[in-house]
């Protein structure tokens, strides 16, 4: 038998099995290496993979099937992608009346001709009905709570009041006046 043996065993054989265990070696620290970058790019705890990817074959045999399916680059990507078609879709809406869709700035169904919105006097925006003063240009809008304008602008440094319903109007108020203000009159 150790006569077979030393006929296979010969330097060549010897040669070609170093290289084979060193190829297989670097092979396992090379899939240890992996293992580790994979996870940590997918978001999942990469130590404890690193740990498991120790034990030869099986271990990264076992990643591969527990794995998380994307990356987080990708999940991120994909969160973003859903965030953005939420905001489009907030941008359009139903008629209250027929439930055709409409988009946020119609002012009349298309449809059914139903009144979506209001308009501001002032600047011509349209406006959610719900809303008291129009963003835009800062008119009031609603029946009595209009503001009294001198000339058709407010004054800049005029603040708004608004007066509850059947209530009396409430007086503008002004700033207290400068020392320029004081000399012009």
């Amino acid at each position: 038998m150790s006569e077979l043996m030393s006929q296979l065993w010969t330097p060549q054989m010897q040669t070609a099995s170093v290289v084979i265990i060193a190829l297989l070696v670097i092979l396992y620290v090379l899939s240890i290496v992996w293992v580790v970058r994979d996870a940590y790019r997918r978001g999942t705890v990469w130590f404890i993979w690193a740990i498991v990817a120790l034990i030869p074959l099986v271990g990264v045999i076992a990643y591969l099937l527990m794995r998380p399916p994307l990356l987080q680059i990708d999940k991120d990507e994909q969160e973003l992608e859903v965030a953005l078609k939420q905001r489009q879709l907030m941008q359009y809406g139903e008629c209250a009346t027929c439930g055709y869709p409409v988009e946020a700035d119609y002012i009349i169904c298309p449809n059914c001709h139903q009144r979506l919105k209001n308009l501001c006097p002032t600047c011509g925006h349209a406006l959610d009905p719900s809303w008291t003063v129009c963003p835009y240009c800062a008119t009031p809008v609603g029946g009595p709570r209009r503001r009294a304008v001198q000339g058709g602008r407010p004054h800049p440094n005029q603040r708004l009041t608004t007066a509850p319903r059947g209530a009396a109007p409430a007086q503008q108020q002004r700033p207290a006046p400068s020392s320029e203000g004081a000399q012009e009159r």
